[in-house]
């Protein structure tokens, strides 16, 4: 879905362009009573999958139970053991096992998941499984996701982005007509919005013919934000600090 275009900014500013009182020692320019800028601004940031998951499936059918049993527990063990030779811890590593009699065979089933935060070595281990194993495993496309913290940081950072741009604008405004900036006297968040993105527990639906990097662009999140905010105006902006 393309992100909405962000909503124009509005800039309002009543300036008393009297002569100003003359500043006391260094501090600068005082701020004049009933003196404002009232400026809103807006901020859009993204944050790519900070997650991948990725689901192997092995299967075992044989005559004889244990030796289906075997067969699978090998693999598992060749498995986990290249995982955690490449960095992955091991509460990163879920298995869950199916034994069933087929007919007159048993059969042995094994789903092992793989949360990766790295996704080179996430690479790396699949490359090394479906070298070494071949077709006796099935290693289906990973799942990227964001973990609840990467959507907090996500939050944050595009509030604070949206105020420093709106501050700026304010600061703009202000020499404009040769006045100082002072103080914030009010910063209010008026509009948030968020799109884009995947949760742990939410699967996408992307086709299996997508490279690696069209799937982390899918799953990047984006969020935007407008606020409002009202300033002090000081008096003539002081040439000497300027240019300092």
């Amino acid at each position: 879905m393309a992100p909405p275009a962000p909503p124009p900014s509005r800039v309002f500013a009543e300036l008393d362009l009297a002569p100003a009182p003359a500043p006391e020692g260094r501090g600068g320019p005082p701020a004049l009573p009933g003196r404002e800028v009232h400026v809103s601004g807006s901020a859009e940031l993204s944050a790519l999958p900070d997650r991948a998951r990725v689901s192997l499936r092995l299967s075992s059918r044989k005559e004889a139970a244990a030796e289906a049993r075997s067969s699978v527990s090998r693999r598992l063990q060749y498995i986990a053991h290249s995982a955690r030779q490449r960095g992955v811890p091991e509460e990163n590593m879920t298995v869950t096992e199916d034994f069933s009699r087929v007919e007159n065979t048993y059969q042995m089933e094994a789903e092992v998941c793989i949360i990766f935060s790295d996704f080179g070595q996430m690479q790396n281990v699949c490359n090394l499984l479906i070298e070494k194993l071949g077709t006796s495993v099935t290693i289906n496309p990973p799942h990227f996701y964001h973990t609840p913290e990467a959507i907090d940081t996500l939050r944050r950072q595009v509030c604070v982005t949206a105020v420093g741009n709106t501050r700026r604008k304010a600061q703009e405004v202000c020499r404009l007509f040769g006045q100082a900036l002072g103080k914030p006297l009010l910063i209010k968040e008026e509009e948030t919005k968020e799109w884009g993105g995947h949760v742990d527990n939410h699967l996408s639906q992307s086709a299996d013919s997508l490279t690696l990097q069209e799937r982390i662009q899918n799953s990047t999140a984006y969020a935007s934000c407008r606020v409002f905010a009202v300033f002090e105006i000081k008096g003539k902006e002081n040439r000497r600090n300027k240019l300092l």
